[in-house]
């Protein structure tokens, strides 16, 4: 039995202009039924693929395949006419698509509008902007979505509902491959993560993986943080740390294991402080922003772009 074709097949895509490559050899595939993301920062290359997914750029090689039909976008600016209601805009689309005005109904009751089809979108608020670019993507039924920067300007409620829906979609045997700056506004959307650097993949996989690459600590101020790293590795716990201020940072082992070592290995403690890392710090460490190196957290002058993280949250 032969596996399934994926939805979505890029392989040893490259862009470049006079200046330099805005994507040089990207490789990934979307699953059919998956949802994935490409995330970095400004400049890394997002939308650029986007772009030559949706037959809207060409590649200078390599290719970018699309093995489901039909696709649809939503891409930035979101084209929206600020004195058209939110009903007519979908009108417009919809003659455009050769589409029966009845789907306009439909995809606005989809995305929650419903009852702000006669508001015009320059009254409706950033996320309803972003459900009603959505709903113009949806008029044409697609199996893959092609989403640039669906989140950006959502607040959690609206995240949380974006993610909802791509749930639903993938459910029904969709597709979808959305961009984002913030690793910490996909990251429970996606199945798959592509990390972009300068138009270079610098991670790909699951959010799981990624987690535990970068995983939650807890802080360790000892008396002799060397002879507790040294009882922690001897029961399992081999990931602790000595950061420069003396203190052992120590992943997956819990308070209580770590207090148990410290009594048998005779270390006094005084104090431990959890050091959750959010996904945005780690998004930080793999990538360059505006071709520059990111800063290390913790270094004097460099600002995390959270000042209080939190974890991921969540069960990949």
């Amino acid at each position: 039995m032969t596996a399934a074709k994926p939805a979505l097949v890029v392989h040893d895509l490259s862009k470049r202009y006079e200046l330099g490559p805005a994507v040089e050899d990207v490789n990934f595939s979307v699953p059919v039924g998956g949802t994935a993301a490409l995330v970095g920062p400004a400049g890394s290359g997002k939308t650029t693929i986007l772009r030559i997914l949706l037959g809207l750029l060409e590649p200078s090689s390599g290719s970018a395949e699309i093995g489901l039909s039909p696709v649809s976008g939503m891409l930035t600016p979101r084209g929206l006419h600020p004195a058209r209601a939110a009903r007519d805009h979908l009108l417009v689309y919809a003659a455009a698509a050769g589409v029966p005005d009845a789907r306009v109904g439909a995809v606005l009751e989809s995305v929650g509008l419903d009852s702000a089809a006669r508001v015009k979108t320059g009254a409706l608020t950033v996320g309803q902007q972003t459900r009603l670019a959505l709903a113009t993507a949806l008029l044409t039924d697609p199996r893959v979505l092609i989403l640039d920067e669906p989140t950006e300007g959502l607040d959690a409620a609206e995240r949380g509902w974006l993610h909802d829906f791509l749930r639903r979609h993938t459910r029904r045997g969709g597709t979808a491959l959305l961009s984002s700056a913030s690793l910490a506004a996909v990251v429970a959307m996606a199945d798959q993560l592509i990390v972009l650097s300068e138009g270079a993949v610098v991670y790909q996989g699951t959010p799981a993986k990624l987690r535990r690459n970068h995983p939650d600590r807890l802080v360790v101020a000892a008396s002799t943080p060397v002879a507790l790293a040294t009882m922690l590795a001897a029961r399992g716990y081999t990931d602790a740390v000595i950061r420069p201020d003396g203190r052992l940072a120590v992943a997956e082992a819990s308070e209580a294991e770590i207090i148990d070592a410290a009594k048998a290995s005779g270390v006094r403690l005084d104090n431990i402080t959890p050091d959750p890392i959010h996904p945005d710090r780690v998004l930080a460490s793999l990538t360059k922003s505006s071709r520059t190196a990111a800063p290390i957290f913790g270094a004097p002058g460099a600002h995390a772009p959270h000042p209080q993280p939190t974890s991921y949250g969540i069960p990949r």
